[in-house]
């Protein structure tokens, strides 16, 4: 659904105005003060993607091997220093070595988890389906109103309000289309990103149905010991709740797939190849997100699009300490890696889409309603914390409100300020 929207109203503003940065359609449309907003909104996106990144590695190799929190708290260091220390000394052609290592350990590792885990499954498929529904698993598939689950309307909420605007309005996103030597180019590009994400989610839903599969399992059989990495013993009785419960209660359902390579599959290596694919993740994403905001101050903040070696550097080690430094945050802070990632991804993507939309889709929008549809986005945000809305709707709570009020706003303002595009 997103690579055709992307291909057909995104592309051609880009190649048209022979962009460098996505944030510079919003200058041309609005003025420069709208475009560093988004550029500034992309950053705290980035480090907080950066930081949650990494705190889930550490979390994970927290359980693996049994770590303090002051133990943990320094391998989030050295991960964060080590990756910031490469990214700065090794630029670019560092990120794309680090990414590739990362799509063949994580990606192999997790098919490789699934293939073994159905075979852990008495009945295969058939049971992790009918265990998956009895349990609400696979309520994306469902239509009801509930606001509160990731229902078929809060994922579709997800996918247009916040996968869209990754694809669309995302600085580094862009970047990637524009590096291509044609539009038709870009767009197969992304359709082929769009089918290999399609992919790694599948499998990645997959292995989580599974592994539920497996634990509800081991809850009917009366006296089971379920042994943790740590070595306590945890009895599931019949009728008790099963360790995927305990954990989904807990703070460290994260925990659940070492604790499963660990405890139920024998496979040399196996762990190793993915906490190497998980050390390859945190890295890129670190990496990746320290070359993009130093882009992102070069192309959208200097008016003549240079900046010194050195300068640069500097850049790169304040953004690698800022996602350190959000990592520990989020660590002590605690909570569940995908909810956070959705949430951060939501409160700075819809604002951004809402502004674009509003720029493509309303002639007579003007800079003065843009900046009332960012307040107005603003105070959704607000009230998405204050009535505690579901993390799938972040992304529809900044985007809608900034969108319309900026429509409105124009329809009772002028357009004569400056918005002539």
């Amino acid at each position: 659904m997103v690579s055709p929207i992307v291909w057909k109203f995104f592309l051609p503003i880009y190649f048209q105005l022979g962009a460098t940065s996505s944030y510079e359609y919003v200058e041309r449309r609005f003025d420069r003060r709208l475009r560093l907003v988004c550029s500034v909104l992309f950053m705290l996106y980035t480090v907080g993607w950066m930081g949650n990144m990494l705190r889930a590695v550490g979390v994970i190799l927290e359980a693996v091997f049994d770590l303090s929190q002051t133990q943990t708290v320094g391998l989030l260091i050295g991960i964060g220093l080590f990756a910031t220390i490469y990214t700065t000394l090794g630029g670019v052609k560092a990120v794309v070595w680090t990414d590739a290592i990362q799509a063949v350990a994580l990606g192999g590792g997790m098919l490789t988890v699934l293939v073994l885990a159905v075979g852990k499954v008495d009945g295969g498929w058939s049971t992790i389906w009918q265990v998956g529904n009895q349990h609400g698993r696979f309520a994306m598939f469902e239509t009801s109103l509930n606001a509160e689950h990731g229902n078929l309307w809060a994922a579709t909420a997800f996918g247009v309000f916040v996968y869209l605007a990754g694809h669309a309005v995302h600085f580094g996103s862009v970047q990637r289309y524009v590096s291509m030597p044609s539009q038709t180019a870009a767009g197969w590009a992304l359709v082929v990103n769009g089918l290999m994400v399609g992919i790694v989610c599948g499998v990645f839903f997959l292995a989580g149905s599974t592994l539920f599969a497996f634990y509800q399992q081991q809850n009917t059989l009366s006296g089971t010991q379920i042994r943790p990495p740590s070595g306590e013993s945890v009895t599931a009785a019949v009728g008790a709740d099963s360790l995927y419960d305990e954990l989904e209660r807990d703070k460290h359902q994260d925990h659940l797939l070492p604790r499963f390579v660990m405890t139920e599959l024998s496979v040399p290596g196996l762990l190793g190849l993915l906490l190497a694919g998980l050390f390859a993740a945190a890295m890129s994403s670190i990496d990746s997100g320290i070359n993009s905001m130093t882009a992102s101050v070069v192309c959208d903040w200097q008016a003549d699009r240079h900046l010194k070696l050195r300068h640069s550097r500097m850049l790169c080690c304040v953004f690698g300490l800022l996602s350190v430094s959000v990592a520990i945050i989020f660590y002590f802070k605690g909570g569940n890696v995908f909810p956070l990632i959705m949430k951060i991804a939501g409160m700075f993507f819809g604002l951004q889409l809402g502004i674009f939309l509003l720029g493509m889709s309303v002639k007579r929008a003007s800079t003065s309603s843009a900046m009332i549809g960012l307040a107005a986005g603003t105070i959704g945000l607000i009230l998405t914390f204050v009535f505690e809305i579901s993390h799938w709707w972040y992304g529809a709570n900044t985007c809608v409100p900034t969108y319309v009020a900026g429509a409105v706003a124009s329809c009772l303002g002028s357009a004569d300020d400056g918005s002539d595009k």
